[in-house]
């Protein structure tokens, strides 16, 4: 499964139709969260919202996460060790009050796992790319990661020393 996630404040009507119109030419289901959009699809599957315990667990079966770039979702995608896709809102067509998505995408694009898509036109191509992409390890990385956070905090708070 291709899980699209697009956040609960906004609608995020561009990405959903352009994903509406390459699913039929994707190897897998799409399942798609679509807030308050209101565009109607035909060949994915849409939730206008997901539990979070839903969320969590449809994660862990998705093969693809597609997304705006929200934090949160790049957060979950490293926690889960899932690639991730990512397609900005823009402030030009009104979906957002000021471009800090494109800002967040400059700054991640290349990353581990994640490819950027900033025009409808790449976005195909991305998700066949995201989908051919290896990321075992990464979940177990990010792990470590926060679990040497964790012990440097419970250091530092008992002794003061990192």
């Amino acid at each position: 499964m291709i899980l699209v996630t697009v956040g609960m404040q906004l609608g995020f009507d561009r990405l959903i139709r352009a994903i509406d119109e390459v699913a039929p030419d994707l190897p897998l289901p799409v399942v798609a969260q679509t807030g308050k959009g209101t565009y109607q699809a035909r060949n994915i599957q849409t939730l206008e919202s997901i539990a979070p315990s839903e969320f969590d667990g449809m994660i862990k079966q998705t093969h693809l996460l597609v997304a705006h770039a929200g934090i949160g979702t790049v957060l979950t995608a490293q926690r889960f060790g899932k690639p991730l896709v990512l397609f900005p809102r823009r402030a030009s067509f009104g979906e957002h009050r000021n471009d800090h998505q494109l800002a967040t995408v400059g700054q991640l694009d290349g990353r581990l796992g994640i490819i950027v898509a900033r025009e409808e036109s790449e976005l195909r191509d991305a998700i066949l790319r995201g989908l051919a992409m290896e990321m075992s390890g990464v979940a177990d990385e990010t792990a470590a990661r926060r679990a040497n956070l964790t012990s440097a905090i419970d250091q530092f708070i008992r002794t003061g020393i990192l």
